[in-house]
């Protein structure tokens, strides 16, 4: 203990002495300490003749300073060539008129310093002592982009991979067909970019948008760190004073509102073991608001961590791992979110329990343990932000965006602290509307469509938030049809058990890109169960599996581990050359589980089983008996993991088919493998693996 605290401490114990004559009612509790004062710092403010607005904040406790340029201009709706404004924000970050992307890279490096752009600003920073030339560079970049073609062409592609793997992602799925439904495709929230619409772009386009909207006048800049404010003008003047204003154009839209009557939306995606549940639609609710700070607390105690949605989906029912929602203001239009990933046997309840948890909000007041532990969090979380100078900056900029009371954030606790269950039932009955929503589901439509009936008339949707008929249900499985009999048409398709049997061994080499990360991926299979593996990235391995049929050896960037038991059995029995000629021998149990639709098309779903527990399912083609995808489930820390791969493009190698596209998940991400180069019977032996 310091010698403060024992003198504190000291005072105490005099005062409660002195005072003994007092009785203390120990049967009542404490009441609440006032919400504290708090001070916030003013930065130092000033304007450049063209119009920039600068705010200063002076921090000497590290020797580096922070540049964050903020544009403050309107949504833009981009039309046919949706994707243009993000694209030429990374563009201005690609090269000037006097430097190209590489000397640029090379020049930031070379100080220590970070500089990145966007479509609405740009940030830099760098230590004290490279102030000057980051600001330089940060000029450059700001005042003279050269928009070099060779570098959009590899955003537009880093774009479109993006895209793909967006595709089969459920969670992006929804969040795209939620803004369609919400917003519409023609306003700026909800318009969608797609592959067309990047191929449309041109150098035109995003020099066309700098030049209308990279303007000072509309710019606010937060200079933080160790420098002075004379320092800061100095140094700014002579970077950015030749900056020209402009008039930036203000375009307007029609204000969204949500459906007079709750509707369904359902993306029907049949190989899904998982629903993707969101509840949403627009709101009015203009941001930095006293309604707005109410709307924060009445959401928290609704959808924050561990609050009732929480509580109810996962504690109480065990349907997910987490179930939130989001109340938010925005200039334009707010919006109402609530989610949650459910397994696919519960969606109809999990909507249920939502649908409950919203009414219940507003229509009772809330428990005083709720609002007391929400104000906490909530003043908790600001004022462990203020640590960050960076905060302070950021309050005097939206003060000055949005004509705030220059008290407004000094004043944010004692209004937190001044909510009462009152207010928090009012602002439910305002802004929580679960009888005018868009419940949208992304998962395996029949296991929960007609269930769903009863909120409200339900449509169908593509992944691009196009609405479509309703899925056709799969045709029956034939009578007398059995799994062993669409096993052997499998084998026949592909070439005949003859034919197949002749494959001793097979190396193909894969090409994908991830988030614009080219990969390749090798993979050896040897007759009848030893296979290898290997990922590389920019030349190097970053992981690799094999095995020699009776354990997984697997080696990367986090350590190697051999894998055994039934994890090790899992993998070879799927990973292994024609893993269907020997499942009589592993003692493999195929059973013909109906017809479901893969890609559109009629396929035969068969379940695999082994007596230890081992379980996956292949769908094949119902036409032409080709495999056309397969999923597993795997164990993992945080729950299991299902892994789907699609297979198509069929073409023949040595009398045999094998596919040269192949799209796989790697977790939330969707990679679409293509075949580069297959061999066959090339001798590979058991050392290989």
């Amino acid at each position: 203990m310091t010698s403060k605290n024992i003198l504190l401490t000291a005072s105490l114990i005099g005062l409660s002495i002195g005072s003994h004559a007092q009785t203390l009612d120990r049967s009542k509790l404490p009441t609440d300490a006032p919400a504290p004062q708090i001070k916030i710092g003013k930065p130092v403010t000033f304007s450049l003749p063209n119009g920039l607005k600068v705010f200063v904040v002076e921090n000497h406790k590290l020797p580096r300073v922070a540049f964050n340029l903020v544009l403050d201009r309107e949504p833009i709706l981009e039309g046919d060539k949706a994707g243009y404004v993000d694209m030429a924000g990374q563009l201005m970050r690609s090269g000037t008129k006097t430097r190209t992307k590489e000397q640029l890279d090379e020049a930031v490096d070379f100080i220590g310093a970070n500089l990145s752009t966007s479509p609405t600003g740009a940030y830099g920073l760098a230590l004290t002592k490279h102030t000057p030339k980051l600001l330089s560079l940060m000029a450059d970049v700001i005042l003279n982009p050269s928009f070099p073609q060779a570098e959009l062409d590899k955003i537009k592609k880093q774009t479109k991979s993006g895209l793909a793997s967006q595709k089969d992602n459920p969670n992006a799925i929804v969040s795209k067909v939620s803004n369609v439904l919400m917003f519409g495709k023609n306003h700026p929230y909800g318009e969608q970019t797609t592959e067309a619409t990047v191929d449309r772009v041109t150098v035109a386009d995003c020099r066309n948008y700098y030049k209308t909207y990279f303007r000072p006048n509309i710019g606010y800049l937060a200079v933080v760190g160790d420098i002075t404010p004379a320092e800061a003008k100095t140094q700014i003047e002579k970077a950015l004073g030749s900056w020209q204003r402009g008039d930036v154009p203000k375009p307007t839209y029609a204000v969204p509102t949500p459906p007079a009557k709750t509707k369904i939306a359902i993306v029907d995606r049949p190989a899904s073991v998982q629903s993707v549940i969101n509840i949403v639609y627009p709101v009015q609710l203009k941001p930095y608001s006293s309604e707005t700070i109410l709307a924060s607390v009445t959401n928290d105690i609704l959808g924050g961590g561990e609050a009732r949605l929480f509580n109810n989906l996962r504690e109480k029912h065990g349907y997910t791992y987490g179930a939130y929602s989001n109340l938010s203001g925005d200039r334009l239009a707010g919006r109402f979110r609530a989610s949650a990933s459910v397994r696919t046997a519960v969606t109809d309840s999990a909507v249920a329990e939502f649908m409950n948890e919203l009414k219940a909000i507003g229509n009772g007041r809330v428990t005083a343990d709720e609002l007391k532990q929400t104000k906490n969090g909530l003043s908790g979380s600001f004022v462990f932000a203020l640590e960050d100078p960076q905060t302070i900056a950021n309050f005097a900029i939206n003060t000055a965006r949005y004509n705030l009371p220059g008290d407004f954030f000094a004043n944010y606790l004692k209004s937190i602290d001044a909510t009462t269950d009152a207010d928090v039932e009012t602002v439910a009955k305002k802004f929580v509307k679960p009888e005018n929503a868009y419940i949208v589901v992304v998962g395996k439509a029949s296991e929960f469509a007609d269930k769903l009936k009863k909120y409200g008339d339900i449509e169908y949707y593509d992944t691009d938030g196009n609405k479509m008929d309703a899925p056709t249900a799969a045709k029956a499985v034939p009578a007398g049809l059995t799994a062993e009999q669409v096993i052997d048409n499998y084998i026949k398709a592909i070439g005949g058990k003859e034919a197949v049997s002749k494959i001793e061994d097979v190396s193909m080499t894969m090409s994908t890109e991830v988030q614009g990360q080219a990969l390749q991926i090798t993979r050896k299979q040897k007759a009848p169960n030893r296979f290898s593996m290997a990922i590389n990235a920019m030349g190097m391995e970053v992981m690799k599996q094999t095995s020699d049929g009776t354990k997984v050896a697997q080696s990367g960037m986090q350590g190697s581990k051999t894998i055994e038991g039934q994890e090790a059995k899992a993998s070879i029995l799927t990973g292994s050359l024609f893993p269907e000629l020997h499942f009589a021998e592993n003692g493999v149990k195929s059973t013909l589980a109906g017809t479901e639709k893969v890609a559109g098309k009629d396929a035969y779903k068969i379940v695999h089983t082994t007596g230890d527990g081992i379980t996956w399912s292949d769908f094949y083609d119902v036409t032409t008996g080709l495999k056309a995808q397969t999923i597993i489930t795997q164990k993992a820390p945080t729950g299991d993991v299902t892994v789907t791969v699609m297979y198509s493009d069929y073409q023949d190698a040595n009398g045999v088919k094998f596919p040269r596209t192949l799209n796989q998940n790697l977790g939330p991400v969707q990679m679409a493998l293509k075949v580069d180069q297959l061999d066959v019977n090339k001798g590979l032996k058991d050392s290989d693996f």
